[in-house]
């Protein structure tokens, strides 16, 4: 049993971001990159399913060539060969989409896991976007798996409570911080990984058209926190927070 995982190459969670002085994007200049948080979770759960059945793990991550590093980490981890998508442009939920699509045509997985969200952009589209493309059955923000032979059972998040889904293979899955916590690379590991298989494709080898149909008007950052006010007693509170509307 295959499973596909792919990655994605964000700033590091640890570092604060800082807008462009023309306020085009996020300045990445000369800070840390990482995988990103809900991926490391799926490339972990993928590990954790091959004493389930997996016999292979694949990670696929699509972006610049500095993008190697992020697959290397996933290798160490513990996924058995890499495939990296190269492309010095920024591509969009639909066009990272219709790329796995054309990926999981050619590898055949039988469970694709990819995490809820990337944390630069914070979409939730691309595992949506995959499944319909492939007319499979899907299962958001799970938090916890049970594959079997032909069919796999997600436990997910919702605003209720918790859903129980039973999906037949093939079928994606996407993360929730819930489901595990992924472990750390060791350094036999690390050193293992740089021999492991990553191949370099582009999106023109797959046939996939990336180019963008958004266009982003203007990034800012949020407002600064105001100082707050005390109140001598709870009478001026009250009538504080009715001159602002939030109490009646």
């Amino acid at each position: 049993m295959k499973v596909l995982v792919p990655v994605k190459r964000v700033l590091d969670y640890n570092v604060k971001p800082r807008v462009k002085a023309d306020g085009t994007g996020v300045d990445l200049a000369n800070v840390k990159m990482s995988m990103n948080p809900f991926d490391e979770i799926a490339v972990e759960e993928a590990i954790r399913l091959k004493d389930k059945g997996v016999t292979e793990i694949v990670a696929v991550s699509i972006g610049e060539a500095k993008c190697q590093e992020t697959l290397r980490t996933a290798l160490a981890m513990g996924a058995d060969r890499a495939i990296l998508v190269q492309t010095d442009d920024k591509v969009e939920p639909l066009g990272v989409a219709k790329l796995l699509k054309a990926i999981v045509e050619a590898e055949k997985p039988d469970l694709i896991i990819l995490g809820k969200q990337a944390i630069d952009d914070d979409n939730n589209q691309t595992g949506q976007m995959l499944a319909g493309l492939l007319g499979v059955g899907q299962a958001t923000f799970a938090s916890k798996v049970e594959l079997t032979a032909d069919s796999v059972t997600v436990t997910r998040e919702v605003d209720g409570g918790s859903e129980t889904d039973k999906l037949t293979l093939p079928a994606i899955i996407t993360t929730d911080l819930r489901l595990n916590e992924p472990r750390y690379a060791s350094l036999p590991n690390i050193m293992k990984a740089k021999s492991k298989p990553l191949d370099q494709k582009t999106p023109a080898d797959y046939g996939v058209d990336v180019s963008p149909r958004l266009t982003t008007l203007k990034v800012v950052e949020p407002p600064k926190r105001t100082a707050g006010v005390k109140v001598a007693d709870t009478d001026e509170l009250v009538a504080k927070l009715k001159a602002m509307g939030v109490a009646k």
